[in-house]
């Protein structure tokens, strides 16, 4: 379908059709109380320095936290946390209840589990629209041999194994 109109919902779907990953992004407020939301605007920037990229909404529950923090960490979830990017995209409750999580770099939490975790410092911060783009130095990453979870056309997919 072409659409030349400005449709926010229309363009949401367009930008649906490209499949992504998903992320949970964790950092600590100005009180030191964990924050963390799924996010799926994840991208690499640069291998020399190791800059990655997230955006947030200017109208997330968790923007003042991330506007303010110095440190966050990104958790790209496995095929099997489906239930960990519910958790995190949740609009109430503990998001960290029942999680035996690490402190990282910044002393931000880290999940115990993921596909790949990349810890940061926050390089700079762009206004883009309705949103903010953070890009982080990476001070620490891992990652782990397993299948990630994707997103695609406002659902959940699995990615196939490509061993």
């Amino acid at each position: 379908m072409y659409n030349t109109q400005n449709d926010p919902r229309a363009f949401r779907n367009a930008l649906g059709q490209f499949p992504t990953g998903v992320t949970v992004i964790t950092t600590l407020d100005g009180g030191g109380n964990r924050v963390g939301m799924t996010a799926n605007s994840f991208s690499s920037v640069s291998l020399d320095p190791m800059l990655v990229l997230w955006s947030i909404a200017k109208t997330a529950s968790a923007y003042d936290a991330f506007m303010q923090a110095k440190h966050f960490a990104i958790h790209v979830l496995s095929a099997d946390q489906e239930s960990t990017s519910q958790r995190f995209s949740a609009k109430d409750g503990d998001r960290f209840a029942g999680l035996d999580c690490e402190n990282g770099h910044g002393g931000v939490p880290l999940l115990p589990k993921f596909a790949a975790r990349f810890e940061c410092t926050l390089e700079s911060c762009y206004a883009g629209g309705d949103h903010d783009i953070l890009v982080g130095r990476v001070e620490q990453f891992a990652h782990r041999d397993c299948i990630p979870l994707g997103f695609h056309a406002g659902r959940y997919i699995n990615i196939p194994d490509f061993e």
